[in-house]
């Protein structure tokens, strides 16, 4: 072979394996490129599902504010219509205040001692009036007070049974609870007991007290049976 020749084939060779090297890039290219697509598919495809879902992000999470009190604590649930009496129990929360925040009894006076606060009449008010109350009071230390007031123990809701029965006595007012109920949990009637002429006197909210007659001997009969109306705070049942 000549020098002419021996150029011309070296040439060549050069060529072939430049076209080689390329070709084998692009097929290296080309398998990267097909993996990637394959790989990415199924994650495009899950966030084009979750978008297209239509689900909200959960309004409690995204819009919680640690400067706010939460719906909970706001809107604890209690009694709006309940009478705060001597000797209830209440569960008072002031809002990122711990220090004024307690767990106190009604005195015997009717009121209640806080801090900040000083001395509030609780006796007579519902739980919301008295968490008003205190939230006023808070104004001229704390922006805005958040307040809850929640009676955990009802001790000032009590009736009394007298007269003829096993355990005569005091007892907590148990809410629905009627004459029948109060005399069972009173043990029964003691064995001469006058069951037809038991009343109950019922305090007047003017003053003074209402006799109400309850003849047992007909209700268990099936006779007058509305006569078996429920307790209320400070009747007094007697049994002749």
């Amino acid at each position: 072979m000549g020098k002419s020749d021996s150029s011309a084939y070296s040439i060549r060779r050069l060529w072939l394996g430049t076209a080689v090297v390329k070709s084998w890039g692009n097929l290296a290219l080309k398998s990267c490129l097909l993996t990637f697509v394959a790989f990415s598919a199924p994650v495009w495809g899950q966030t084009a599902d979750s978008n297209q879902s239509g689900i909200a992000p959960d309004p409690v999470t995204t819009n919680a504010s640690p400067d706010q009190p939460n719906a909970a604590t706001r809107s604890a649930r209690h009694d709006e219509t309940y009478i705060i009496g001597d000797d209830d129990v209440l569960s008072i929360n002031v809002w990122k205040e711990p220090e004024i925040s307690k767990q106190i009894p009604v005195r015997s006076d009717g009121k209640i001692s806080l801090p900040l606060v000083g001395e509030v009449l609780a006796a007579g008010q519902t739980p919301p009036q008295l968490e008003q109350e205190i939230a006023t009071k808070l104004r001229g230390y704390i922006t805005d007070p958040q307040v809850t007031v929640i009676v955990e123990q009802m001790n000032s809701q009590k009736f009394n049974i007298f007269g003829e029965v096993g355990r005569p006595g005091s007892y907590l007012l148990i809410s629905g609870i009627t004459i029948v109920d109060a005399l069972a949990n009173a043990g029964g009637f003691k064995d001469f007991a006058k069951k037809k002429s038991i009343y109950v006197l019922r305090q007047n909210p003017g003053g003074g007290e209402t006799k109400i007659p309850f003849n047992y001997e007909r209700f268990i009969k099936g006779k007058d049976v509305n006569q078996n109306i429920q307790i209320k705070q400070h009747d007094t049942i007697v049994v002749p």
